[in-house]
């Protein structure tokens, strides 16, 4: 009986093809949007991971405000660092084999007549090696740039193509604000972040050049750590801390007033975000799962309309309301099925599509492919029983009178 159920059901959905084509576009559009934010989601959240692990998992960030990584007071309210705070973590804290102090300011870089606004990084070269970066051309900073304050810079591959165009900036010389500086180094390109950040637009001096020359106190905005790889991270942080409360004077119960943060803490608040972003978006595309479980109901119901008089023959020679139930529901759950699996498909191709144009991993889940399945199911289920029912309570006579 549910092989000949399952045949009727077949075969009144394609008897109708467009129309059940058109009924099912919603569970299409659902599914297929519900699939393709979580796995594009899945993919940002991946790669953020990943450009994070590039960074090192030894890397401590030290900033100035409480919950700083979480937008809390900055350091307008708190004091900043100095290049004595620096000296003394690299000095006090064995473990520690990089404390590079990091400034930043955001002003207009000038070659000829070509210009580009982009970021000027205070810091020294522990900073780059710390922070992973390669040298294309050039060399870093030497000991007489450092001590001296010399006007040299590094660039980046952005301010690079921005203001030099292919040529080598090796030995030109630009201008940030009063400032003409040499270019001594290109470091290779990272290229954009997940959250298509540009990687490679900056101009890096020695920390003491910026002082002087470009913001005019001794501030220093972070301090970037490299631990030792033997060493533990949540032991490092500590360690890291207790010296920070001693060295700006907390006493006990109160409150610092500086952040020290981990890669593992970066990559956690960018993926909540991503995942908070994912969430909401998928919430919106599971709407139209509601939108497409009407739209089968309604079709359904019209169905049952037309097929007025084929009820009641079936009713007349001996079926009863509950196989006319199952016929219908039957048909309306196969609607659902089929807009499941071409939802799936859409989705993961529209995923894919987005994968490829973000530059992030192409990251399906099986279990969400297996949960929007499911409820594409659910949906025929709940909006095809009130017209199976319609259908099954039928009077016969009435049924057959039915022009």
């Amino acid at each position: 009986m549910l092989r000949e159920t399952l045949r009727l059901a077949i075969q009144a959905i394609f008897r109708n093809a467009f129309r059940s084509f058109l009924t099912v576009l919603g569970i299409v559009i659902g599914v297929g949007a519900v699939i393709a934010m979580i796995t594009v989601g899945q993919g940002s959240a991946r790669q953020v991971t990943e450009d994070v692990e590039k960074l090192g998992s030894n890397v401590l960030m030290v900033l100035p405000g409480k919950d700083a990584m979480q937008g809390g007071p900055g350091g307008s309210v708190d004091p900043p660092f100095s290049l004595r705070d620096a000296r003394l973590v690299a000095e006090e804290l064995p473990f520690v084999e990089i404390a590079a102090p990091v400034a930043f300011s955001r002003g207009r870089v000038v070659f000829g007549n070509e210009n580009w606004l982009t970021d000027i990084v205070g810091t020294d070269n522990g900073y780059i090696t710390a922070a992973k970066w390669e040298v294309a051309r050039g060399r870093l900073f030497e000991e007489g740039d450092l001590r001296g304050g010399k006007p040299v810079c590094v660039i980046g591959e952005t301010v690079r193509d921005r203001l030099f165009g292919p040529s080598d900036p090796i030995g030109e010389t630009l201008r940030i604000k009063s400032l003409s500086c040499q270019v001594v180094g290109l470091l290779a390109s990272k290229g954009a972040s997940t959250f298509g950040a540009d990687q490679d637009d900056f101009v890096i001096m020695p920390i003491r050049t910026f002082h002087r020359r470009i913001a005019g106190n001794t501030d220093v905005s972070m301090i970037y750590i490299s631990a030792a790889d033997a060493m533990p991270l949540a032991r490092a942080r500590e360690d890291v801390t207790l010296l920070m409360r001693e060295i700006r004077r907390i006493g006990p119960g109160e409150e610092d007033d500086f952040t020290v943060a981990d890669m593992e803490q970066f990559a956690t608040m960018l993926s909540g975000i991503t995942n908070v972003l994912t969430g909401l978006l998928s919430a919106v595309a599971a709407v139209s799962l509601l939108v497409g479980g009407i739209g089968i109901m309604n079709i359904m119901l019209v169905s049952v309309t037309e097929r007025t008089r084929e009820i009641g023959i079936r009713l007349a020679i001996g079926a009863t309301g509950r196989q006319v139930l199952a016929q219908f529901l039957v048909e309306a759950i196969v609607l659902s099925l089929i807009g499941g699996i071409l939802g799936i498909l859409f989705g993961l191709g529209m995923g894919l599509a987005g994968a490829r144009w973000l530059n992030v991993p192409f990251a399906p889940e099986a279990r969400i492919v297996l949960i929007a399945f499911g409820f594409s199911a659910l949906v025929g289920v709940v909006f095809g029983y009130f017209p199976a029912r319609r259908a099954a309570r039928m009077d016969p006579i009435e049924a057959l009178r039915h022009d």
